[in-house]
């Protein structure tokens, strides 16, 4: 399980085009990828499994927490990314709601566009 960030603080300020915006770059694909918003009310959960592809969770509203099968819940918050190797076992849970983008591809590398969270 890796930590990334996408938060504004992290992005580049785009100007081209007479554009005025800050951009965080997330991934780039060749191959097909599945893109999802995941909505969990209050004392949700994604029940811990096995990543069947490379998985990338971006934390978009609300807070939470992720484990793998070596560490304990790492809270994670808007603007956090965590990554997870195809067959990395993993859950994600949150007391009070969390809205994240999920990205799952077989070619996921987060680390040529975002910089590891300190």
């Amino acid at each position: 399980m890796e930590f990334y960030k996408f938060s504004k603080d992290s992005g580049k300020s785009i100007s081209k085009f007479n554009s005025n915006f800050i951009m965080s770059h997330v991934v780039q694909t060749d191959k097909a990828s599945n893109i999802g918003c995941m909505h969990l009310e209050a004392n949700g959960v994604v029940g811990y499994h096995q990543a069947v592809v490379p998985q990338l969770l971006l934390v978009m509203n609300g807070e939470g927490y992720v484990r793998n099968d070596e560490m304990q819940n790492i809270k994670v918050q808007p603007g956090d990314a965590v990554f997870w190797e195809k067959d990395e076992w993993h859950e994600t849970k949150t007391d009070k709601g969390l809205t994240a983008i999920v990205i799952e591809s077989s070619e996921l590398n987060p680390s040529l566009f975002m910089s590891l969270k300190k």
